[in-house]
């Protein structure tokens, strides 16, 4: 299998040219997580596009970090942090928690790091990896807003910059389920519209949003 393109390479190789968000509260950070429409602001018109069918509205990342946060001081990955808007808001929602994305759109972790340094969220920082390149023993809860879709939706995808199969999609879903099953009792999992292939049985839904979208799991 070609694999040079599950992790972006070489996406910035026009970014001294690359659209730049001016930041209209520049003294009120508060601002930007009163509304999605305000958050949106910290990225560009051309990311934005994206927002409505791949980022994580306020009000679930509000509802699911208060859920992963539950153990002071843990630290929580979200698997396909996408331009980090879950982490984000995660970090601004619960200070006393370390929140991580890992994406592997070298582009989308840019955008990401600027609007973190804009947000000056200390406890908010984001990896550039291929997820089945990263030991998620190091990590305490998860949040997954059903990542590994694209590879069998073509209308899910958020670029053509990375290869897509269904083979990558089982591959993705087989290394999260196995990481999963290693972790200890207690584990939090939140998950966003999840098609569950990734879920041990011996998760257990403990919470829901209103329209069962969003999941909230603890391993017992």
């Amino acid at each position: 299998m070609n694999t040079d393109k599950m992790v972006q390479k070489d996406p910035l190789s026009n970014q001294a040219g690359s659209q730049v968000p001016s930041f209209p509260w520049q003294g009120s950070i508060q601002n930007y997580f009163q509304s999605d429409l305000q958050f949106h602001q910290l990225f560009p018109d051309t990311i934005n596009d994206q927002a409505s069918m791949h980022w994580t509205p306020l009000h679930i990342a509000r509802k699911a970090a208060a859920f992963l946060a539950a153990d002071k001081n843990a630290t929580i990955l979200d698997i396909g942090s996408g331009t980090g808007k879950f982490c984000l808001a995660a970090g601004y929602y619960q200070p006393d928690n370390r929140w991580v994305g890992i994406e592997q759109r070298a582009d989308m972790v840019h955008y990401a790091e600027i609007a973190r340094q804009h947000c000056r969220l200390p406890n908010v920082s984001f990896l550039h990896a291929n997820l089945t390149e990263t030991d998620l023993s190091r990590y305490d809860h998860f949040y997954f807003f059903n990542a590994f879709y694209e590879n069998i939706s073509e209308g899910f995808r958020i670029d053509d910059n990375l290869d897509y199969s269904q083979e990558l999609y089982y591959r993705y879903n087989r290394y999260l389920y196995r990481a999963l099953e290693k972790k200890p009792p207690g584990t939090r999992l939140a998950t966003f519209h999840s098609t569950e292939a990734e879920i041990p049985a011996d998760y257990h839904v403990v919470a829901t949003s209103d329209d069962a979208t969003l999941k909230c799991w603890i391993k017992v």
